[in-house]
């Protein structure tokens, strides 16, 4: 199963890294709150001014009876787990920025931006020896291009050749829309597959209903079937290349 269907922050590893240490400060904060008006009978807020300045329990036990003494264990118990709670967040922080996480996941919410602006675009399904090869042509004349790519290190290597990437499986709705195929104005099935490319092809079909829709299958006898999918052009390897479809978009 490929990242982008393993859930939202499937494509956001700072995230998903930041999520445990930063949900532990958070239960820390509330247990210790709680803990604080449970064992003191005291409001939430004074609670949490506790929690900020632990001096205080000792000033309103001077004025109020009460189990000083295990409120105060409970108070350095909560400043140790709040201690490192915070040291966890630190830790993950840096070791996203040594490893180039956090500039990596910026550059990707840059990319997701620039995408969801694009209007008239060409989106192409795989980045193999045929979508690359359409993906190189088209850019050449000009034309803005998303790539759709579940294999990291395919992934990687179009970025690197600087297109702009969804890292997903073009199958799924939701990686669709995120290559903004409903304002695309051709959508390219280019994957090494014919069960995957029809499948893509009627999840474009629902998303853009007006964009021109490529097909690659394997052999003639999946035409129709591509055809009922809603394709407009269908493309055999074996007849067609994809510097013709290229060529073909190009007019």
């Amino acid at each position: 199963m490929t990242p982008a269907a393993k859930g939202p922050l499937a494509n956001r590893p700072f995230l998903r890294r930041a999520l445990p240490p930063v949900g532990s400060l958070v239960a820390v904060v509330l247990a210790s709150i709680g803990g604080f008006v449970l064992l003191a009978d005291v409001g939430p807020i004074e609670a949490a001014y506790w929690l900020i300045s632990p001096a205080n329990i000792g000033i309103h036990f001077r004025e109020h009876a009460g189990p000083e003494t295990i409120v105060k264990a409970f108070a350095v118990t909560s400043r140790v787990a709040l201690v490192v709670a915070s040291l966890w967040i630190g830790q993950t922080v840096v070791a996203a920025l040594f490893g180039g996480q956090i500039t990596e996941e910026l550059k990707r919410v840059q990319q997701e931006r620039t995408i969801a602006n694009l209007e008239n675009h060409t989106v192409v399904c795989g980045y193999g020896m045929f979508g690359r090869t359409v993906v190189e042509q088209l850019e050449a004349v000009g034309r803005d291009i998303v790539v759709i790519e579940r294999e990291q290190d395919v992934v990687v290597r179009a970025e690197r050749d600087g297109h702009l990437v969804v890292d997903g499986d073009a199958i799924r709705e939701a990686v669709q829309r995120r290559a903004a195929v409903d304002t695309a104005e051709t959508i390219v099935a280019g994957i090494d597959d014919t069960n995957a490319n029809i499948q893509i092809a009627i999840v474009a079909r629902e998303l853009a209903p007006r964009a021109e829709l490529i097909v690659r299958i394997g052999d003639g006898e999946y035409e129709q079937l591509a055809r009922r999918a809603g394709a407009d052009t269908v493309v055999i390897p074996e007849i067609m290349s994809g510097k013709d479809v290229a060529e073909e978009l190009r007019g």
